[in-house]
């Protein structure tokens, strides 16, 4: 129980499309649905869908729901639900039909495992549980390699402000210039940060002084503040900061201490510390471009949550009726 399993996925079963059945079968989850009827939700019939969701899953789209009611009912259970009214809720028109399947998935009666104050979660073939107090819990797939924290806050950066820069190609030389944010200073240190040319500035060279600090190279001098100079710049200081990263996280030399000779006064840094303070401060940075960017007439400024990122990047553009049975239809 609660050990991690992973999804067994047929290669034409997308993560973007499992998760729109998996959607489909949470969203019907309290209604007396059956299988045609959930299947009409994901604009599928009942043996396509049957078919990619077992695919995906590992397991019968009757058992998966099925089993994600039980484990809803235990967790209710544990909170103080009546066996009466968590049967109820997990579609079952009576006590004792909801206390023999409950006994046979959890090997003891309702009443038995409230006393034991058990994990709520079963077995599964898939890693997908009832996450309360009513959503899911998808465990990710150990067969590929996972992106870890690092991984996300490096990409998401490199990817936003790639997007930016790209965003203020459209913009003027007066506009770039504009003092948007008068007196704008995100840290002391760095400057007043008023225009959107600064801001872009100010995002490629922190990248470039912490890279040259953490290597032990020269400070870099003043860089080219075009928009074509910036982002020559920012694919050289990403592929760096990104490379320095990595290599601290193979080494997991996360508190090696070294001494930043380019400080007045001289001072000294973890490497962990130093990473999360260029992120840090990058967030806020690339949060108060957007919004900039957006005031200066830039329509389409890409989303500046991770969470937005990382659904693009499961899913590039949404999916029609007609291209989720495609894959299906076409064999």
């Amino acid at each position: 129980m609660g050990r991690r399993s992973r999804i067994a996925r047929m290669d034409n079963v997308r993560p973007d499309r499992l998760r729109v059945l998996l959607d489909t079968v949470l969203a019907a989850l309290d209604e007396r649905l059956d299988g045609r009827q959930v299947a009409g939700r994901a604009h599928l019939s009942r043996f396509h869908f049957d078919r990619l969701l077992s695919a995906g899953l590992g397991e019968a789209p009757a058992a998966f729901r099925r089993r994600l009611l039980l484990e809803r009912a235990a967790w209710r259970l544990s909170r103080g639900s009546s066996v009466t009214d968590a049967g109820f809720e997990a579609a079952y028109d009576s006590t004792e039909a909801f206390s023999r399947a409950f006994r046979r998935a959890f090997g003891r009666p309702p009443s038995g495992f409230v006393a034991r104050a058990e994990d709520f979660r079963l077995p599964a073939p898939n890693g997908v549980h009832f996450h309360p107090p009513a959503g899911l819990l998808v465990t990710g797939d150990v067969s590929e390699i996972a992106m870890d924290l690092t991984d996300r806050l490096i990409d998401h950066d490199d990817w936003l402000t790639g997007r930016l820069l790209d965003s203020a190609c459209g913009l003027t030389g007066e506009q770039l210039d504009r003092e948007v944010r008068p007196g704008h200073t995100v840290l002391a240190f760095d400057g007043p940060e008023p225009t959107v040319r600064h801001m872009l500035d100010r995002l490629v060279w922190t990248k470039e002084v912490w890279s040259a600090a953490i290597a032990g190279r020269d400070l870099p001098a003043g860089g080219d503040r075009s928009l074509e100079g910036l982002r020559s710049r920012w694919d050289r200081a990403s592929a760096d900061f990104r490379a320095l990263v990595h290599d601290i996280r193979r080494r997991n030399a996360w508190n090696d201490t070294f001494v930043d000779a380019l400080c007045d006064p001289v001072q000294s840094f973890t490497l962990g510390g130093v990473i999360a303070h260029v992120l840090t401060f990058a967030a806020h940075r690339r949060q108060v471009l957007a919004e900039a960017l957006s005031e200066l007439g830039v329509v389409d400024v890409a989303p500046t949550c991770p969470l937005e990122w990382e659904r693009a990047r499961l899913a590039a553009r949404p999916h029609t009726p007609a291209q989720l049975r495609g894959a299906e239809e076409a064999r």
